[in-house]
């Protein structure tokens, strides 16, 4: 294999570096992801896709909303890059601000949780306005009891923001595996010792959300952290320069997610649902892939954004090529996940759902929004790293920017269908991947004027990926149609073998033709499935 030229290479410290915070955030998405599937699988099992379910989806998203409006955003884009700079200058410092960041969110928090308690009422009418009246008082009463889990989500995020400044990423890689396990636990307890209703699964949640900030507080053993509101803080600043921006984007994008949650109420009391079994399926891959990647390179994203910002030539030439190292990393992996799941969405669906109070019905309805969502999936995945790259050198403003235009593309695809005929839950789904696909592109260009992309093999990679993955999908198809005549699929064992014998075979036919096409980025790969075999 030629060597590229300087400019282009990574160092191998850098490389090695992504490679191990890649292998570590792998890991725990691995384990995260496998029970976050388990989890759906137990919620289909006993509470199938009915309105319950709706309404308990309605009641999750709340505090997910407000995670991600007050802290979620602020995690990547303000708080991994400022208290990284901390990290890199004095301890002490880092630590001052770390409590200050805890103490105020601690005061905010509190007062959001009473507030939301108060107006839980109308926050579910306006969430879920085609339920009907007894649909609606179950939401009011699971959303009194999912909201307390926004402090303790929030709390867990800015312990993972610190952790990360310090490259500490084994315990914050698992709080996600923490959240979905005592969900699991509670949910199953609950139902079979106690006869518990759908609320069982908002006490998990709840639950959850305090097992996450538990399981990071050993990360933190050396830090100094007391109560502390020093308002005058320089820090304070340059967060809430970096964090409105993305506070903007936030508050246009939840809004657009209530619009989506009450126009999918009207098309079907079970179509929120299905479009969240989907959904959970769809962010398997996103995790494993584009947050571990994303997560990974954000530090020494960060780190080489402070050096090109004091002039440093060669530390941009680096930026670019990290970010590219990410990239082709998400384009090797993501688009054979795309074309794989597109082919066995039916049985990937009912290998994993189809039990219990979930249905033939509701495994049909449930795959054709999966494969709507694939739509997006590729370009969901790049999105995310791309952003990360306006986050390391502190530029929030420009995705948020994005984000609204997003919202645009979102809005458009989804409303033009009504005037012609009544809306679906299709149009909704299709409308998300149309969003998803807009946004990625524009931050591509956008990416490309920082730094050009070109001559980092990212165009190559796609292509060598895409032509990998179509001999791969027609392997697939032809297994999917020939395998009842060579393997018993009855049962579930038997579907499970099935699907594992496919899966096997199609990665087998893909990383083949990866390597026929001698793509470079397969011995990192390698790296990294070396480093989680080793743990």
């Amino acid at each position: 294999m030629t060597a590229p030229e300087p400019t282009q290479t990574v160092s191998k410290t850098e490389a090695a570096g992504v490679v191990r915070a890649a292998s570590l955030i792998a890991t725990g998405n691995v384990v995260s992801r496998l029970l976050g599937l388990v989890r759906e699988t137990v919620i289909a099992s006993l509470f199938g896709a009915t309105g319950l379910v709706s309404a308990f989806r309605i009641a999750q998203i709340i505090p997910t909303m407000l995670y991600d409006l007050l802290i979620g955003g602020m995690v990547s884009s303000a708080l991994v890059p400022v208290f990284s700079e901390q990290a890199e200058r004095d301890r002490n410092a880092l630590w001052h601000l770390a409590s200050l960041i805890l103490s105020l969110a601690t005061l905010g928090l509190s007062l959001v949780v009473v507030l939301i308690e108060l107006a839980a009422p109308r926050i579910a009418a306006l969430m879920a306005a085609g339920f009907d009246d007894e649909l609606l008082a179950t939401t009011t009463y699971l959303l009194r009891l999912t909201t307390p889990a926004v402090f303790f989500l929030s709390v867990s995020g800015i312990l993972t923001g610190l952790l990360h400044a310090l490259r500490r990423f084994t315990l914050p890689a698992f709080t996600a595996t923490t959240f979905n396990a005592i969900i699991v636990i509670v949910a199953v307890g609950g139902v079979s010792l106690f006869d518990w209703g759908i609320e069982v699964l908002a006490y998990g949640l709840l639950l959850g959300a305090v097992g996450q900030v538990g399981l990071q507080l050993p990360g933190l053993r050396d830090a100094h952290l007391r109560f502390s509101l020093d308002l005058k803080h320089p820090a304070l600043r340059q967060i809430g320069r970096l964090t409105w921006p993305i506070v903007l984007g936030l508050v246009i994008s939840q809004v657009a997610i209530v619009i989506d949650r009450s126009l999918a109420s009207t098309t079907g009391e079970q179509s929120i649902a299905w479009m969240q079994f989907a959904t959970t399926i769809i962010q398997f891959p996103l995790g494993l892939v584009s947050a571990a990647i994303s997560l990974a390179i954000l530090p020494t994203l960060s780190r080489l954004a402070l050096s090109v910002s004091e002039g440093n030539d060669r530390a941009a030439n680096e930026f670019m090529s990290t970010l590219t190292l990410g990239l082709r990393l998400v384009l090797l992996l993501i688009i054979p996940a795309t074309v794989a799941l597109f082919v066995l969405a039916d049985p990937v669906v009912a290998l994993l759902f189809e039990r219990g109070e979930f249905g033939p019905f509701d495994t049909q309805q449930t795959a054709l929004a999966l494969r709507y969502y694939l739509f997006g999936l590729t370009f969901a995945a790049i999105d995310q790293p791309l952003i990360f790259a306006y986050y390391a050198r502190q530029n929030t403003l420009t995705p948020a920017l994005v984000g609204l235009l997003g919202v645009g593309f979102y809005l458009v695809a989804a409303l033009l269908p009504t005037l012609f005929r009544p809306l679906q839950m299709t149009d909704l789904v299709l409308a998300n991947s149309v969003q998803l696909t807009g946004h990625a592109l524009v931050m591509l260009w956008l990416v490309n004027r920082l730094g050009s992309l070109r001559g980092h093999r990212l165009g190559l990679t796609g292509l060598k990926s895409v032509l990998s993955a179509i001999v791969m999908g027609l392997g697939l198809w032809w297994g999917v149609l020939t395998a009842p005549q060579w393997w018993d699929s009855s049962g579930f064992a038997g579907r499970a073998g099935q699907i594992a014998l496919l899966i096997g075979l199609g990665g087998g036919v893909y990383f083949t033709m990866a390597l026929l096409f001698r793509m470079p980025e397969i011995s990192l790969l390698g790296q990294i499935v070396q480093r989680l075999r080793s743990k």
